[in-house]
């Protein structure tokens, strides 16, 4: 009887850690948030190629 006890508080315990999904839920949410902080990073490399670029040519002109 104190395993059945045990599983069912632990299964509460994941359950209020999960806020209500399921662990399928879970992942799947977090691998949503994982691909959205993938396309951020991407901008930000973008941009700071850019920067770099525009930094690069006032420097050209400015020894040039």
């Amino acid at each position: 009887m104190p395993e059945e006890k045990t599983d069912a508080e632990i299964d509460s315990m994941l359950h209020a850690a999960l806020g209500g999904l399921t662990p399928h839920q879970a992942l799947l949410q977090a691998s949503l948030a994982d691909a959205a902080k993938v396309d951020e990073r991407a901008a930000a490399i973008a941009k700071n190629r850019e920067r770099a670029l525009r930094l690069l040519a006032a420097l050209e002109k400015s020894q040039g």
